[in-house]
């Protein structure tokens, strides 16, 4: 399998973003993802790339958190995001909140990040049409709760 390096590392920065909120913190959590795959491999690329790199980032982003409150990253990230001031990205926001962790980050590393149906089957470890079927319910849940945030937000103003 060809692995477009640049490609790769902007998606897993986007999940290490996504999970943390902090750009810098991001960034260091994507280069060692990398170092580590790369120490692992020995520089070639073979197998699973994606999957292997979503799993030590999420490890790594866990760890993280460990050791820093999760309160104070939200914080931060809530005072650091412009896109809060748009309506549609505040009842988008309000309607992921409504999601599992777990849904929601299927629902980003699918839709946002593209990530296959096969990786993200191996990333957790269910086959892949459990891995549909999971990802339909979240969707059709964030399609419900979307519209009571947009039906919410009208009857406000």
């Amino acid at each position: 399998m060809s692995m477009d390096l640049e490609e790769q590392y902007d998606r897993i920065y986007r999940y290490c973003y996504h999970r943390t909120g902090h750009v810098q913190l991001a960034e260091d959590i994507t280069q060692e993802a990398f170092l580590r795959y790369f120490e692992h491999t020995g520089g070639k690329i073979s197998g699973r790339p994606l999957a292997y790199l979503y799993t030590v980032a999420g490890n790594l982003c866990i760890d993280e958190f460990r050791k820093k409150k999760a309160e104070g990253l939200l914080q931060e990230q809530a005072a650091a995001d412009p896109a809060d001031l748009l309506v549609d990205a505040m009842d988008l926001k309000q309607a992921l909140s409504t999601l599992t962790d777990r849904e929601t980050e299927l629902v980003l590393l699918r839709y946002v990040n593209e990530v296959p149906v096969a990786d993200l089957a191996k990333i957790y470890d269910v086959s892949r049409f459990a891995l549909y079927r999971e990802l339909k319910r979240a969707l059709k849940k964030l399609e419900s709760n979307l519209v009571i945030c947009q039906e919410l937000f009208r009857r406000d103003f």
